[in-house]
């Protein structure tokens, strides 16, 4: 039966230069294998699927799919799909924002302004902080073919997406990286995890950052822009003394590898907190047989 189903760039106003998301409206009725089916033949890095709420409090329930499997959160999706079901009428705002249920719970989605000058923040899950060891640093400069800083000891980050985070020297080593992508999706399926983020900070004076994101075990070599990598990067540099104490804001870039030019705001509050967010725009919208 065909379904309502939209393509919602993330972190960008313009069509094309953000990271697309598949956002099927009505997942009802579909199996997990239709469901994994359909991601594997749009072949993004996320396809979501709304479903009716099952927890109170909730406006929708999201499933997140990357090409290989399920994931319970993600966040270029999460802002995405909230676009999509602002736009299509699925659910409305309360009290300023919506609340998507997905496989870490619930998920608080603040929604600032109208139309084109919408723009979407999450609020991360909480996340939990494992330093990786020496040998395991090792194997990430291999994998990376570069050198890492070590004095803030790089970590897996879990705030349901699984991100190896690692800072490097400059901006323009991070965008200069060819990584190893079948030695990378080794150690991430070694680890447990979704793939590897890694950052450096603009010039001298400025807390704002470039962002690139692999992922080849889930399938996708180079997210273009990935929310919940970078807020995994916002917690290590928050619990790394990376960032100022009492709560700070700052702006990501990611994409540029890959001809986008994603933006992406990003806070850290007070009581440590990580908000992500940025525009939305849809670039797809119609039916999709299933």
């Amino acid at each position: 039966m065909p379904r309502a189903f939209k393509v919602v760039d993330a972190f960008s106003a313009k069509p094309l230069l953000g990271n697309p998301v598949a956002v099927v409206l009505d997942g009802s009725g579909l199996t997990d294998n239709d469901m994994q089916a359909i991601a594997g033949w749009t072949n993004l890095s996320e396809t979501t699927f709304v479903l009716p709420p099952t927890k109170p409090g909730a406006d929708y329930r999201l499933r997140i799919f990357n090409p290989a499997t399920e994931m319970p959160f993600a966040g270029h999706p999460t802002l995405g799909s909230a676009h999509a079901v602002l736009e299509a009428g699925v659910a409305r705002p309360r009290h300023g924002k919506l609340v998507q249920e997905c496989g870490v719970g619930l998920v608080d989605v603040a929604v600032n302004g109208e139309g084109p000058d919408r723009t979407l923040t999450l609020t991360l899950p909480p996340a939990t902080v494992t330093s990786l060891t020496d040998d395991e640093i090792d194997e990430v400069e291999a994998i990376l073919r570069h050198p890492i800083l070590r004095d803030a000891r790089p970590a897996i980050i879990n705030v349901g997406a699984v991100w190896i985070i690692a800072q490097l020297a400059s901006v323009g080593a991070v965008l200069g990286l060819q990584p190893d992508l079948v030695r990378s999706a080794a150690f991430e399926r070694r680890k447990g995890a979704t793939g590897i983020t890694v950052f450096a900070t603009q010039p001298e004076g400025s807390h704002d950052i470039e962002v690139r994101t692999f992922a080849p075990s889930c399938g996708v070599n180079e997210d273009p822009v990935c929310g919940s990598g970078n807020g995994s990067v916002a917690v290590f540099r928050s619990t790394r003394g990376l960032l100022p104490a009492g709560g700070t804001r700052y702006k990501s870039e990611q994409g540029r590898r890959v001809g986008r030019d994603g933006k992406i705001s990003v806070a850290v509050d007070a009581d440590g907190r990580v908000h992500v967010g940025g525009a939305c725009v849809t670039t797809v919208d119609g039916l999709i047989a299933s």
